[in-house]
């Protein structure tokens, strides 16, 4: 490539970078506005506060914590020493000297704060028009020709472009850098921009040069997986490529990274383990009231994607700055094979459907959002002899906007759809029985059988006393004493978090029942899953009311007076996950996809027999599978118990501010290798 075609790419990737600093700092305010973090500063350097998404506002929290957090405890390791320092790269429009000095928390630190030039001198002059920023500036003095915009006593601004090593080396000593005294280096999704040789020779560059020093790094994460392939497409598309992840795609190697380059210790958590392992729970409980979520997957997805490390040179600062409280997350158990993932050739996308498998070859799939966040329209999945078709059905009567509902086929016939919700803070009322009637032969055209469909619809009107509304719950049939009912269980809805209770509706009577429930209910949760099972149902996984997954194994039995609830207990235990669809194939549990907190990989299929007690992990080969194959918030159906294979439909997510990600077809999974790998058994 021609040195001017190169230079000129050079000029807009920097721009493009450049650009994210604007991003970053109204999410910033927008999350101090709402409550998140107390920041009286950031809302002058931006024209207007914008609201950003509940979703977003809780990224930048956790975010501003991780950095916040090894900032006060640098400060507070040095507390005795006369001279410290913060040295901020691309430090962009944050406020941490002014909040810093707000809180008289410096206590003789100097903070340095590198970025572009033009940033510099853009931040430079929003601080010079502003009275409140300026009068906290001691002793400013007007700055000379050079990179240093700002200079006082406490805070020097300077415009240099950071991989110019010895530019950066000349200006900061040049601005009164100490380079013995205890000193935070500040990286916050910086290094990644550069070019990987680039970041490697800063990291090392900052080792040589401060012998007691701390880095504290926050970037990006895992870029193989299907939500790290959105990730990075997003950053593509800004024209600002994550370059650190090719070499470095793990906590593990960021850590190898780092001591290779001359650093002494080096702890590295991704923000779940952050946030679940260092936030005390009084303040997640309070985080977590601020705003009506709903978004649990993309929350967890994101800070699994993300991480905050520290490295240290130096024995003033051999203290862990990151010492989680919480244990360590129990990897997966492989499977000696991986399951085969193939898409179909049907046209079906939707987030937060409910399905029911009406005959073998057909599905009726219900509510949903689809592109937009646009309520999805009903449709029925149809197998005919050139594969899976998807058409467009038209209920009798409208069952509102609805999502995270359930979709339970009758022993008799017929769909109860129950539940949902159109947002966080509007459940769907009315329960309804669907009847689906296709009414053309399986080998008609798609067209006539599409006009022949017909979907019944009728509110079913229940007396006696009907459960709190709910969504993200399970609907399961059991039987007692030879009758059939509905048994709902868990979910949330917009005053709880997680719901614990379950409540019987009596089908053939359309009556809510108290019936006796001995043995100690699972815990509260959401997004699980129930299967009937020998006229009980089997419950595992979910989201519990605080927000951690679980991986517990619970059974509801009938018995002569009622039910009586079990605990299963499995080993190896699965990994806790939750937003996954589970079935029972003989005496075997089948859990799919979800989403789960630990670093290796994502969910493909757990297989628990119940009998044993004993389970089997196995990843799912998506090589045939064009698209990043995310499964949470969809549907899954069992096509043939004979011939056992899922057809899982649906899914994806809005990417936290990557935008929204949708599976565009449904995919088969093939269980066969799976229910005929061996188990162990355990006593």
């Amino acid at each position: 490539m021609p040195t001017t075609n190169k230079k000129k790419q050079k000029k807009s990737s920097d721009t493009a970078v450049q650009g994210t600093n604007d991003s970053s700092v109204v999410s910033k305010v927008s999350a101090a506005s709402r409550g998140y973090f107390r920041d009286a500063f950031l809302q002058h350097f931006v024209c207007k506060v914008a609201r950003r998404a509940p979703l977003i506002n809780r990224g930048y929290y956790v975010r501003w914590r991780a950095v916040d957090h090894c900032v006060r405890r640098f400060l507070h390791i040095t507390q005795k020493c006369p001279k410290k320092q913060i040295l901020s790269l691309g430090a962009g429009f944050d406020s941490l000297y002014f909040r810093l000095h707000a809180d008289g928390a410096l206590d003789g630190a100097v903070v340095f704060e590198l970025d572009f030039p033009d940033v510099a001198r853009r931040k430079a002059a929003l601080i010079g028009s502003n009275i409140t920023l300026m009068g906290m500036l001691d002793a400013c003095s007007p700055p000379a020709a050079g990179p240093v915009s700002i200079s006082s006593s406490r805070y020097r601004l300077l415009g240099l472009d950071v991989r110019e090593e010895s530019q950066v080396e000349d200006a900061l000593g040049a601005a009164g850098l100490d380079w013995t005294a205890p000193t935070l280096i500040l990286s916050e999704v910086v290094l990644t921009y550069m070019e990987t040789q680039r970041s490697d020779a800063v990291i090392g560059w900052a080792a040589k040069l401060l012998p007691q020093a701390l880095f504290v790094m926050y970037e990006q994460i895992h870029p193989h997986d299907p939500f790290g392939r959105v990730m990075q497409e997003h950053f593509l598309k800004l024209n600002s490529t994550l370059h650190a992840l090719r070499q470095y795609p793990d906590t593990s190697a960021q850590r190898h990274r780092f001591l290779q380059k001359g650093w002494e210790q080096c702890a590295c958590l991704d923000m779940n383990h952050f946030y679940e392992g260092l936030v005390p729970e009084e303040e997640r409980a309070r985080v977590e009231r601020l705003e009506p979520f709903d978004e649990h997957e993309e929350w967890h997805l994101k800070c699994s994607h993300y991480f905050i490390l520290t490295a240290s040179r130096g024995s003033l600062l051999e203290q862990a700055l990151l010492a989680p409280t919480a244990g360590p997350i129990c990897g997966p158990h492989r499977g000696p094979a991986a399951l085969g993932v193939r898409p179909t050739s049907a046209c079906l996308e939707g987030l937060g459907m409910a399905s029911a498998r009406v005959r073998p070859d057909q599905v009726l799939l219900t509510g949903g959002s689809s592109r937009g966040g646009r309520g999805a329209e009903a449709r029925a999945l149809i197998r005919a002899q050139e594969g899976w078709r998807s058409v467009g059905v038209e209920p009798s009567v409208d069952l509102d906007v609805r999502l995270h509902h359930s979709a339970t086929p009758l022993p008799g016939g017929g769909v109860v759809i129950y539940g949902g919700r159109s947002s966080p803070l509007s459940p769907t009322p009315g329960l309804f029985k669907v009847t689906f009637d296709p009414c053309g032969s399986p080998a008609a055209p798609d067209s006539e059988r599409a006009e022949a469909a017909k979907v019944r619809v009728e509110q079913m009107v229940c007396s006696g006393d009907p459960p709190p509304p709910r969504w993200r719950h399970t609907a399961s049939v059991v039987s007692h004493t030879g009758r059939d009912f509905l048994f709902v269980f868990g979910g949330k809805n917009q005053s709880e978090p997680a719901l614990g209770d379950g409540c019987f509706l009596s089908l053939d009577q359309q009556l809510w029942m108290k019936i006796p429930v001995e043995g100690a209910a699972p815990v509260a949760r959401h997004s699980h899953s129930a299967c009937s099972y020998q006229g009980g149902v089997l419950v595992f996984g979910g989201l519990s009311g605080g927000g951690r997954p679980l991986g517990d194994t619970a059974v509801l039995r009938p018995t002569d007076g009622g039910f009586c609830w079990g605990r299963i207990d499995v080993r190896p235990p699965p990994v806790p996950r939750y937003s996954h669809c589970a079935h029972v194939v003989g005496g075997k549990l089948v859990v799919v996809g979800g989403v789960w907190t630990h670093s290796d990989g994502v969910p493909g299929v757990v297989v628990i027999d119940v009998s044993t007690r004993s389970s089997v992990e196995f990843s799912l080969d998506t090589t045939a599978v064009p698209w990043p194959l995310m499964l949470h918030s969809f549907c899954s159906e069992l096509l043939d118990p004979e011939e056992p294979e899922l057809l899982l439909m649906g899914g994806g997510g809005n990417c936290f501010s990557f935008g929204t990600h949708m599976n565009p077809r449904p995919v088969t999974v093939d269980l066969k290798p799976a229910l005929g790998a061996g188990f162990p058994s355990w006593s």
